[in-house]
């Protein structure tokens, strides 16, 4: 094979990658997805798109080999095909970060009350939970929990905050966290729980990027 029409042919397969991940929902379809499996009606659920349209990004997910499915009874149930993936999303959205000023503009504005945010480093946090000198509490929904966590947090989703109030410390900080940067989840918690006296902050990570940074999190044991 000529060398010019071989060298075209690596660069376009890996170029099917970058397709796929051209469109902001396949992104976020990605993120969610690193959270752990879901079915299409839970995706497109929190997508706020109908399930054909859902469907439609999916398959050209799955063509680039990003993610693969299985079917249970009636529902299909897409995943990530390897925790590289979820990496991969951790790395350009990094990358996006660093260089695009819009982005660093919009997530400013998501951020503009600095005071809720965790100051402390990785290390230090993780330091300090095993210490038992703050309460981490991961607001996901309980299936994303099960599926890989921080470790020593607590799974409290934020719709039952209210109603768990007595699990929850008086004496020591609350750090909270969801799915990362783009997630409100935890913007959520820290307003509720401020509101109810509680000392609690927020840290950007979720599990992907404190995977990607190479720390430990806890997973069910196969």
């Amino acid at each position: 094979m000529d060398k010019r029409i071989l060298k075209d042919l690596l660069y376009e397969q890996v170029a099917r990658i970058g397709k796929a991940a051209s469109s902001p929902k396949r992104l976020e379809l990605l993120d969610l997805l690193a959270q752990g499996e879901k079915t299409v009606e839970m995706l497109a659920s929190e997508l706020s798109a109908d399930i054909k349209l859902t469907s439609a990004h999916l398959r050209v997910l799955k063509e680039a080999r990003l993610v693969t499915s299985r079917r249970d009874g009636k529902y299909i149930i897409y995943q990530l095909t390897g925790s590289d993936v979820a990496g991969l999303w951790v790395n350009l959205r990094q990358v996006a970060e660093e260089h695009l000023l819009e982005l660093k503009m919009a997530l400013g504005q998501m951020m503009a009350d600095p005071e809720k945010l965790s100051a402390v480093s990785r290390e230090t946090l993780l330091e300090q939970a095993q210490r038992g000198e703050v309460f981490v509490i991961d607001v996901r929904p309980q299936t994303e929990y099960e599926t890989a966590h921080l470790p020593f947090a607590r799974s409290m989703p934020v719709a039952e905050i209210e109603l768990r109030l007595a699990e929850l410390p008086s004496d020591v900080e609350i750090v909270a966290y969801c799915r990362g940067p783009f997630c409100l989840l935890s913007d959520e918690a820290v307003a509720l729980l401020a509101a109810k006296g509680y000392r609690v902050r927020k840290i950007l990570d979720g599990v992907s990027e404190w995977q990607a940074a190479g720390f430990p999190v806890e997973q069910p044991e196969s």
